[in-house]
């Protein structure tokens, strides 16, 4: 009978190397298990918002059975939500009937026209929906910011915009202006995950680099903004986004709220969270608030 040589070293080191892959493994079980967790209550937030979805469809039919027309304008600060909002907002609707507008810089022969004209030129035909991803907004928001207007062709705009508003409104228009807010800090959060995420990256731009640098620039044109181009015929509705699902659910709500469209569903709860939803009036005393207690604008 050969007798049994037990290495008692390497037995040892087998079996540190066993725990250690041991914690390895409950680690890796514990973020598969965060993981799941939070892919579960993601699918559970998308699925939430297919009622609301499905009203969308009907005011799309709403609008095309009347022939009405209607603009969406999708403002605010570089990662405050917008696109992902227009994209649950036009997910299901049927593409025939809306579309997307996100226009670049002005052309050389654009920069000769009426400011006004490239967006005309996008305007909706009657049953059409427009959203427009920036809008003419841009004169009053990033253009003077970075110097990409000059101060004569801010104030022209900002004397113009409510009366062409007024027009479109008058004529027979829909017109709802969502502006997305966002904090510094959350802003800041999701620029980092773009600089991280490969599938993200693509979003960051040298204009988004700076964005932190002139938060405070930004700020002084939006309260300007709101306070000169928040009217009665084309008020300002302000989407609080640090929370991406609230923000959508949300704008989805303001927006069906706008036409007058026979619900699909009239057991859905239709009214906004105050706690996210602000008029423009509201949010213009916030920041007046503000600046009388710290001096400054915050929002």
């Amino acid at each position: 009978m050969t007798e049994e040589i037990i290495d008692y070293e390497e037995t040892e080191w087998t079996l540190e190397e066993s725990l250690a892959e041991n914690k390895m493994l409950t680690a890796a079980n514990t973020a598969l298990k965060k993981g799941n967790k939070k892919a579960i209550r993601k699918f559970k937030r998308e699925q939430s918002l297919k009622p609301y979805q499905a009203e969308l469809i009907q005011l799309q039919k709403y609008l095309e059975d009347t022939g009405k027309k209607m603009v969406i304008l999708f403002e605010g600060r570089d990662a405050s939500g917008k696109g992902g909002t227009i994209r649950r907002v036009t997910r299901y609707m049927n593409e025939k009937h809306y579309r997307i507008v996100a226009l670049g810089k002005p052309t050389e022969e654009q920069k000769t026209q009426w400011f006004f004209q490239k967006y005309i030129n996008h305007l909706p035909a009657g049953g059409e929906v427009v959203l427009f991803d920036r809008s003419w907004y841009n004169r009053a928001m990033v253009e003077p910011v970075f110097g990409f207007c000059s101060d004569i062709e801010y104030k022209n705009f900002m004397k113009g915009v409510t009366g062409f508003e007024k027009d479109l409104v008058r004529q027979g228009t829909i017109l709802v202006k969502l502006y997305f807010s966002v904090t510094k800090e959350e802003q800041d959060k999701r620029f980092e995950r773009r600089k991280t995420d490969p599938l993200r990256q693509w979003k960051l731009s040298e204009v988004d680099v700076q964005a932190q640098e002139r938060w405070d620039d930004f700020t002084k044109v939006k309260y300007d903004m709101l306070r000169k181009t928040h009217t009665s015929s084309a008020p300002w509705t302000i989407i609080r986004s640090n929370d991406k699902y609230l923000a959508r659910i949300n704008a989805m709500k303001t927006i069906l709220n706008s036409v007058p469209y026979e619900r699909f569903d009239s057991s859905l709860d239709f009214v906004p969270c105050s706690d996210i939803v602000y008029s423009g009036a509201h949010e213009i005393e916030i920041m007046e608030a503000q600046r009388l207690r710290e001096g400054r604008f915050v929002s």
